[in-house]
């Protein structure tokens, strides 16, 4: 491996370890007990009855080949990765990072298809959001190298080799996570000066250090998993517009559903967004031909423009009662969360029965967090279904909805 043909080696046969030592100095130890375990899971073949996965190195544009090496000098001097013999390996690839830099990342996608998935919930968007009500003091921490800050079972080190033009190597921490910001929210400055100080303790007590360049603390308003969240309420970061105004118009399904997906994360912003999608959405379907029509256009343009002009959404007051408002039509189901709001008046009266049934059972399925064990008052605009819980001849849907 030409990276390792720089490297002076000295080998201690008394205290069974081999020295190696950097052209800049850096130095690496490595135990040949601390090796054997990972010898002995090699011979024991604990990939048996999985494909094993071999990529090949990628060729990169004539600057990266120096940031790869640089890299790999940088996270072998920290001890984070070490020379590999597994049968695994997995190509480097490079994201851009907020402040104009590259990552180097190994891209273990294929690892994650022979991998038995990890059950352990994670929290959802909207329980994360419903824990800010009375929030008015924020802080957010960001972990230096987050994603180096995890060691990784012994058994599991052979699978995260990885291949590049420089060597061959494997992690001996974890790498890439998708979150290591720690955000803090509290209600008064007092109450937040205490919760600063326990999370700083518990961090400390864990070895988990934050780079101070990149923390936040006294805020009245802070981003959050592409939202700012403040006293007033949640809204759609500003930054973050730009991708869906830059969106070229789709060209295949699959960038139809990317578009929908991105935009779908945003969707409590706009209102009676499954209707203004339909006719997106039908693209999606199995056997429909791709045909970009004016009405898809009309679609496309509408949910970028309503992303533009997205509201504040106010958190609610868990102390206060709800009112649900609910529509339906044969194009969707729409209702609204609301807190000493005026409700509006129908413009449409929709006669089908079910269809505003449907609306109502929608409604108290997606706000079941907010709704259950509280008592709260439902408006609809079909008087029929206030007699539900009295009439004796229901059909099947009725019966199982009442």
């Amino acid at each position: 491996m030409e990276i390792l043909a720089k490297w002076d080696v000295r080998i201690d046969c008394a205290k069974r370890t081999v020295h190696l030592t950097a052209p800049d100095g850096q130095k690496v130890e490595v135990s040949a007990t601390e090796l054997s375990g990972y010898l002995h899971q090699m011979e024991a073949k604990p990939t048996e009855g999985i494909r094993v996965v071999w990529d090949y190195p990628d060729v990169f544009p004539d600057e990266l080949p120096e940031l790869i090496r640089e890299n790999i000098d940088e996270l072998l001097g920290k001890g984070f990765i070490r020379p590999s013999s597994s049968p695994w390996a997995f190509s480097v690839l490079f994201v851009d990072k907020k402040d104009g830099t590259r990552r180097m990342c190994v891209d273990y996608r294929a690892l994650n298809d022979v991998t038995i998935k990890n059950k352990y919930p994670l929290p959802r968007i909207d329980d994360l959001f419903d824990q800010l009500p009375g929030a008015c003091v924020f802080s957010k921490i960001d972990l230096r190298s987050g994603y180096h800050q995890m060691k990784i079972r012994p058994s599991d080190i052979p699978k995260t080799a990885f291949i590049t033009r420089y060597g061959f190597l494997w992690n001996n921490i974890l790498t890439s996570l998708l979150w290591d910001d720690i955000l803090i929210y509290s209600k008064t400055e007092k109450e937040h000066e205490e919760h600063l100080r326990l999370v700083l303790q518990k961090l400390r007590e864990h070895k988990l250090y934050a780079k101070l360049s990149k923390c936040e603390f006294w805020l009245d308003q802070v981003p959050f998993l592409g939202h700012i969240v403040s006293k007033g309420g949640i809204m759609v970061d500003p930054s973050k517009i730009s991708s869906f105004m830059d969106w070229k118009v789709p060209e295949v399904v699959k960038e139809v559903r990317g578009f929908l997906g991105l935009v779908g994360y945003y969707r409590r912003f706009i209102e009676s967004f499954s209707k203004i999608a339909k006719p997106m959405t039908s693209l999606l379907e199995k056997g429909v031909p791709f045909i970009w029509t004016k009405e898809k256009q009309a679609a496309f343009d509408e949910l970028k423009k309503r992303l533009t002009t997205a509201p504040v959404i106010t958190l609610p007051d868990l102390t206060k009662s709800f009112t649900v408002y609910c529509d339906a039509s044969k194009k969707g189901l729409g209702c609204v969360l609301m807190q000493e709001g005026k409700l509006r008046k129908h413009e449409v009266n929709y006669p089908t029965h079910d269809l505003e049934l449907a609306a109502v059972v929608h409604a108290l399925k997606i706000w079941n967090h907010h709704l259950f064990g509280n008592r709260c008052e439902i408006y609809i605009d079909h008087k029929s279904l206030k007699y539900i819980f009295t009439q004796n001849e229901l059909n099947m849907r009725q019966r199982r909805w009442r």
